[in-house]
């Protein structure tokens, strides 16, 4: 009995490490322990109370990082925010221009129905350029700077030049209309100088500091004269920097760049120092008062028109500076009738949209080998950021004012024409990318024609897409 009552032990001992056996738990032994479910990563872990872990904010900051690196955020950039400008632009063009107007006369959408008009045209010069191959821009190049160095002699012919605000550089094309041709020169001088640095790229001749200022320095200086001639300076100040922009990524060295610099500041300090009128502009950087003869009174009126806005402004159309206080509140001034109506947010915005802008044309600019579009795009980006900068610093009370527009915002067809085809140049510049357009490509081929349905796939609904059979199964 002993021996079989041990083996019998011996046989429910056994039994016992089987998990559910019951003959264990009657004898008094000790069941085993369930088995433990594996543990889970500590990344997979969630955190008490519902919160994020530790490598959410890593996951989504990569995520940003993703989308922001992707093929086509250079072209969406470029696309949206110009588009956003331009209708901002209007909306603020009606809405400052209405008193100018009345005060002259006219109906009170007289400036916006001619802004709306040089928009429209503006869209099909974009629309243009996009769909125009990089061979037909450096062709276009040379007529365009003959085009513009002709029309700005013209301006100078007495009876033909038109003076606005001392300053002649206009034309007067019939009626209500006019052109002032050193806004296409800007356009120009972009075109003609990306082909010619082009040209001497690809025949290694950059290297050279001869090559790099004969003929891109003597052809901008006969611009920069034929502007001066008229007396706008502030037009020639965005010409210098393009033609430093263009220096810069040609890869001049730094002497040479410093030379180039030094000698437009000699210059430029020249003829400033030779008018009074642009002694006084000088003058009124920081000024918060009028200060004698009222010489300071559009700069001071701009810082006006900026506090009173606050964060939310004072509402869309119910500025009080542009009711005569203010002095071209819907061209050089309207970053300040902006801020006075729709406040910090609203100049924020702007300035957002600008910095957008910009940076999607210096990373079109970097990401391409040819050597064309780098400095076509790279001049265009110089172009709009450097005029957006010189206008807003003279509202804002940090630069003197030079009378040049907010670039897609301001009133003025002459303006907006050559902007919005600059514009285009940067949205075909990023769609001819390699990488671009391939995701072009398979966004094309994602989505179907709106009504039309692909050969042989039936469409049920709440049901995915199914190819027919020809036995009609599924």
């Amino acid at each position: 009995m002993t021996a079989r009552s041990a083996d019998a032990g011996r046989a429910g001992g056994g039994s016992s490490a089987r998990p559910g056996a019951k003959s264990s738990a009657r004898a008094g032994g000790r069941p085993s322990a369930p088995a433990r479910p594996p543990r889970r990563p500590a990344t997979a872990r969630p955190a008490r109370g519902g919160r994020p872990s530790a490598g959410g904010p890593r996951r989504l900051l990569d995520r940003l990082k993703r989308a922001w690196d992707r093929p086509l955020t250079a072209y969406y950039l470029i696309l949206g925010g110009s588009l956003l400008i331009t209708v901002l632009g209007l909306v603020m063009v009606y809405s400052a221009s209405q008193i100018k107007a009345l005060q002259s006369g006219l109906a009170p959408s007289f400036f916006f129905r001619k802004q709306l008009l040089a928009a429209v045209l503006g869209g099909g010069l974009l629309l243009i350029a996009t769909r125009m191959p990089v061979r037909m821009h450096r062709t276009l190049s040379y007529p365009l700077l003959t085009i513009s160095v002709f029309l700005m002699c013209l301006v100078q012919i007495p009876g033909i030049g038109v003076a606005v605000n001392g300053n002649q550089n206009w034309i007067n094309l019939g009626g209500p209309f006019q052109m002032q041709p050193s806004e296409f020169a800007k356009l120009a001088l972009v075109l003609w100088g990306a082909d010619l640095l082009a040209r001497k790229h690809d025949k290694k001749l950059l290297v050279q500091w001869k090559h790099l200022l004969v003929p891109l320095i003597p052809v901008a200086f006969l611009l920069l004269g034929l502007i001066m001639l008229g007396g706008d300076m502030g037009t020639a100040i965005i010409l210098t920097a393009i033609l430093f922009g263009l220096l810069w990524l040609a890869g001049a060295p730094t002497r040479l760049f410093v030379g180039v610099l030094g000698t437009a500041t000699v210059i430029g300090a020249l003829l400033i120092k030779t008018s009074a009128n642009r002694m006084s502009r000088l003058a009124c950087i920081g000024a918060t008062d009028p200060g004698p003869g009222d010489q300071c009174w559009q700069a001071v009126h701009g810082i006006y028109a900026l506090a009173s806005g606050g964060f939310f402004g004072s509402g869309l159309g119910a500025s009080m500076e542009k009711w005569g206080e203010l002095p071209e509140p819907h061209t050089d001034f309207i970053f300040a009738i902006t801020g006075e109506e729709l406040g910090l947010a609203g100049t924020l915005s702007v300035l957002a949209l600008f910095a957008a802008l910009g940076y999607a044309g210096i990373r079109v600019a970097g990401r391409t080998e040819d050597p064309f579009v780098r400095y076509a795009a790279g001049g265009v980006t110089t172009w709009i950021t450097a005029q957006a900068v010189v206008n807003i610093g003279a509202v804002l009370g940090l630069l003197p004012i030079a009378g040049v527009p907010l670039p897609l915002f301001s009133y003025g067809g002459s303006a907006l024409l050559p902007t919005m085809f600059a514009v285009g140049l940067l949205i075909a510049f990023a769609r001819d990318e390699p990488a671009a357009r391939a995701a072009l490509a398979a966004l094309a081929t994602r989505k179907p024609v709106f009504g039309r349905k692909p050969a042989g796939v039936r469409w049920k609904t709440m049901r995915r897409r199914v190819k027919k059979r020809p036995s009609g199964e599924r």
